[in-house]
């Protein structure tokens, strides 16, 4: 089983967050006897690879997290922001375009931002996602739940 993890990972913040979520699913995981890989974008290059890269980059970037995005049964998209990342967004979209698996999504962000008094993003992100989850834990925890029930 593998599992796409998306969201932007730009700051410190925002890989540690990524770091934080992907150690919580994987003790949930394994905690359930679920064998499972968690893979998400930071880990595939380090920064220094990028800038060697130069111009390239970009699509060395493009090409991994397609490969891995492919590969994988699910994503957990972090959808957290005024506006969704962009690149999540993408990511989103071709994941279920591909119609490989479910998309789960979290939200720790208080503030919604949809096209709705309902709707906690835009209605094609939510709408992607088989659930969206409001903390970590109930995103671990669902994501057991998914992967059972699949």
């Amino acid at each position: 089983m593998n599992i796409y993890q998306a969201g932007p990972l730009f700051t410190e913040a925002e890989q540690d967050w990524h770091r934080k979520a992907k150690a919580a699913m994987e003790e949930s995981l394994a905690a359930a006897s679920i064998i499972a890989r968690v893979s998400w974008p930071g880990e595939f290059f380090s920064a220094e690879e990028i800038r060697a890269l130069g111009p390239m980059a970009r699509h060395h970037i493009f090409n991994r997290c397609m490969k891995d995005l492919r590969s994988a049964q699910i994503v957990v998209a972090l959808l957290d922001g005024v506006q969704v990342d962009d690149g999540t967004a993408f990511e989103m979209g071709a994941f279920y375009a591909l119609g490989q698996g479910p998309i789960l999504g979290v939200r720790t962000d208080f503030r919604n931002a949809g096209d709705t008094d309902d709707s906690c993003v835009n209605a094609m992100l939510e709408c992607s996602c088989k659930a969206v989850y409001r903390s970590l834990d109930d995103l671990a925890a669902g994501l057991v739940k998914t992967i059972r029930g699949l």
